[in-house]
């Protein structure tokens, strides 16, 4: 399996946390926590795929639906989060896969650290005890690496997902550079950041895409860059990548 090369981690800052990273098959994570757990983190990464792949292999249209999953039949809680989160969005379950691994990943690390950060392709699980900006990379727009959210401290865990119509090998039936969701949930974050993305397939469908956005369920804000037009709606603060403050970036490459 080849992996390319992911250019937006680069730019990160873990500040004191620990950084490692695991790959297993197509699952590549980056991974930020107090302590080194490259061999727990991998235990896990294989234990959620044989969920994702033991569902697949009994349903194998569940790959391949681009509508939500209906079938009602017993399923892991990995698979579970897939379909809640195609539903959410009007998508398929395979759009959330990405960010329910790193949810999966991230909330078992958290039975062991209090910190951790986990990042899967542009899918982002955060639960720190000090504020994180995640930077967004965009491609070729203007504002790409120029633009951060900025994530404050939290109690609970916080995830931002990207999607994007212009970079990377990842399914999407838009235009837009970078479409990022923002939820509790990283895997309902996923499938939505897909589903707004859909909608766009130019700088002149922004508006309507962020009205679709504010009617769907679990998601708290986002933005949308197409080019170099910006579209924000949600609870979300903007910061610029200048001023000197933890990075996190964040693509689809």
């Amino acid at each position: 399996m080849i992996h390319e090369e992911r250019i937006y981690r680069h730019r990160v800052d873990p500040g004191n946390l620990v950084t490692f990273q695991v790959r297993v098959m197509e699952t590549d994570l980056l991974v930020h926590a107090t302590r080194d757990m490259e061999e727990r983190t991998r235990e896990l990464v294989l234990e959620q795929r044989r969920y994702v792949e033991g569902y697949i292999a009994s349903n194998p249209e569940f790959t391949t639906t681009l509508v939500p999953w209906s079938r009602n039949d017993p399923a892991p809680e990995i698979v579970s989060r897939m379909i809640n989160a195609g539903q959410c969005a009007g998508v398929g379950p395979m759009a959330a896969v990405a960010g329910a691994v790193a949810e999966a990943v991230g909330r078992a690390l958290l039975e062991e650290v209090d910190e951790v950060i986990v990042e899967n392709g542009g899918d982002v699980f955060i639960r720190t005890n000090g504020p994180v900006t995640v930077g967004i990379y965009a491609g070729d727009s203007p504002m790409s690496n120029k633009i951060g959210l900025r994530m404050p401290a939290l109690p609970d865990p916080i995830s931002i997902c990207t999607s994007s119509g212009t970079i990377g090998h990842s399914l999407s039936l838009g235009k837009a550079d970078a479409v990022c969701v923002v939820s509790s949930r990283c895997a309902v974050a996923d499938a939505a950041a897909t589903a707004i993305g859909n909608l766009v397939r130019s700088a002149g469908d922004v508006r309507d895409a962020i009205e679709a956005a504010r009617e769907m369920d679990g998601i708290d804000g986002g933005l949308i860059i197409v080019g170099d037009t910006l579209g924000v709606w949600g609870e979300v603060e903007l910061v610029s990548l200048g001023e000197k403050r933890l990075e996190f970036p964040m693509g689809k490459v």
